[in-house]
């Protein structure tokens, strides 16, 4: 039979509405504690998807992707927060011609001789920066001074190295990044390697600056060529990866004088060893080039076409394990770590121009 509520006395009907209330209530509190949980269980995806799709890292429910090196942990440090609770996204880059290093080293007083590490935790890997140079010391501390806080926003242990390039030789972009490799792993155990132009500062900071499980290139667009790709095999400005990776492809190529050639024989040497490039999003992945002419001493390499072409047959025998020069000085100034080194000339001292 069905109920009638009129049929029932006063109190009878006060009572039943206090225990529809009341389980209306419990209803409403279970949903509300509860519903992040659900939601979840539901559907886990879509932070950890939306951060590989900007970053070009992927990202477990739990923590970073573990495909990546992850350095050693000591007991007394979690590991870093991934991704970092400080990236701020895209950020608009002014150049002040005012500028001193003194004043970058004043904005950045917990980097110690070209160094910095979290100090609230342990960061995902160990990153050394490698940056090939000569007489360009306004483009030097126009990228320190947006590198350094971008780094640490990003939770890294990284050390930046300048490899100077001695002397008015033809300038060898390709040999100062082996140089600097080597030298590099002689300081510090590093995981990942970025070989960085002195002329392009990132704007995102979710352009993240780790070593993925595949070469990384992180110079997607930048604002000389429109923020598009270059080309389709461009492989140049800034890239990232492992020591395992670089010594697998033995480096870069020593012959590559003057300007053009040697990213694209990298590419090969990738591509040899059934490695694929990976990229960030475009959205993430912009580069400012600050404007310069041409140096002296880097014109364009008439050979480099030349070279490309010989790559299959020569990348074994010329790259790391062929790389020769002679170490001049090493200084830890404080903003980074300068590597001053005689690489020879093809045609004035050809027994270190290997």
């Amino acid at each position: 039979m069905a109920c009638k509520l009129g049929t029932y006395s006063f109190p009878q009907r006060l009572k039943l509405l206090l225990i529809i209330v009341s389980l209306g209530s419990i209803l409403t509190w279970i949903i509300t504690h509860n519903i992040q949980d659900l939601v979840w269980e539901v559907n886990p995806q879509p932070l950890a998807q939306k951060v590989q799709k900007l970053t070009g890292v992927q990202m477990a429910s739990t923590g970073p992707h573990r495909s990546q090196p992850v350095s050693p942990t000591p007991t007394s440090l979690p590991l870093c927060a991934f991704p970092s609770p400080y990236l701020r996204g895209a950020t608009a880059l002014k150049f002040d011609a005012r500028l001193t290093f003194e004043q970058v080293q004043k904005s950045n007083p917990k980097v110690q001789e070209g160094r910095y590490r979290p100090q609230e935790c342990h960061a995902v890997q160990r990153v050394a920066i490698l940056i090939p140079y000569r007489n360009r010391e306004r483009h030097l501390l126009y990228l320190l001074e947006h590198l350094h806080p971008f780094l640490q926003r990003q939770l890294l242990d990284y050390g930046i190295y300048v490899i100077n390039q001695a002397g008015n030789g033809v300038f060898n972009r390709a040999k100062l990044l082996n140089v600097g490799f080597l030298e590099a792993l002689k300081e510090h155990q590093w995981d990942c390697f970025i070989f960085h132009d002195v002329d392009l500062v990132p704007e995102n900071d979710f352009n993240l600056y780790l070593c993925d499980h595949e070469p990384k290139h992180l110079v997607v667009g930048r604002n000389a060529t429109g923020y598009r790709l270059r080309y389709k095999g461009y492989f140049g400005g800034a890239t990232a990866m492992t020591k395992q990776q670089f010594t697998r492809v033995n480096g870069f190529s020593n012959r590559y004088w003057g300007w053009g050639g040697e990213d694209d024989d990298l590419r090969i040497r990738v591509q040899l060893q059934k490695m694929k490039i990976v990229r960030p999003a475009l959205e993430v992945a912009r580069y400012t080039m600050t404007f310069h002419t041409r140096d002296h001493g880097n014109e364009i390499n008439p050979e480099r076409m030349a070279l490309l072409k010989k790559v299959p047959q020569v990348w074994s025998k010329d790259g790391l394990n062929s790389c020769s020069y002679k170490m001049l000085t090493i200084e830890h100034k404080p903003l980074y770590i300068n590597i001053t080194v005689d690489i020879g000339d093809p045609r004035h001292n050809p027994e270190v121009a290997v």
